[in-house]
């Protein structure tokens, strides 16, 4: 008899769920703003969203180096990453508010780990740890259109 194998996609989403009451979401009052903060109102854990296009990695950033954007404070390695993403916020943020995008894609604003990152066309997407990173690479045209429809009914809710 075969054994069914475990539901990693299902446990995947339990520890999502649990991690997601330690994210707080940020928009004043304009649903398009919908950031992922955490303690401090802080974006993306304090990692610098422009080392990924410059660095080609995830680098935490300083608070000696912020800009608020979008109600949330974005750390940065020095002050010319402060100043590229001031000039230009929307290129260097990542996508559907720093949540997980393979999170996203199903239909849930869940914490992104800022290690587990893949820039697809120009654009960031964090993802909740390594193995979702990966699953989400294997049909990642699929999953950002899905996350894209998913992510408007998100920010209404809110």
């Amino acid at each position: 008899m075969l054994k069914k194998p475990p539901n990693t996609f299902k446990r995947f989403f339990i520890n999502l769920s649990l991690v997601a009451g330690l994210v707080t979401l940020s928009f004043a009052g304009d649903p398009q703003k919908m950031v992922a903060t955490g303690s401090g109102g802080v974006a993306i854990k304090g990692y610098d969203t422009v080392a990924y296009f410059t660095e080609n990695q995830a680098i935490k950033g300083s608070p000696e180096f912020v800009h608020s954007w979008r109600d949330a404070k974005w750390h940065f390695v020095n002050a010319e990453h402060r100043d590229l993403f001031a000039a230009d916020p929307e290129r260097y943020a990542p996508q559907f508010g720093g949540f997980c995008a393979l999170g996203i894609s199903k239909g849930k604003a869940v914490a992104a780990d800022p290690e587990a990152w893949t820039i697809v066309d120009g654009k960031l997407y964090m993802k909740f740890n390594e193995d979702a990173r990966d699953r989400w690479r294997k049909d990642k045209e699929r999953a950002i259109e899905k996350a894209k429809e998913n992510w408007v009914e998100l920010q209404k809710q809110e």
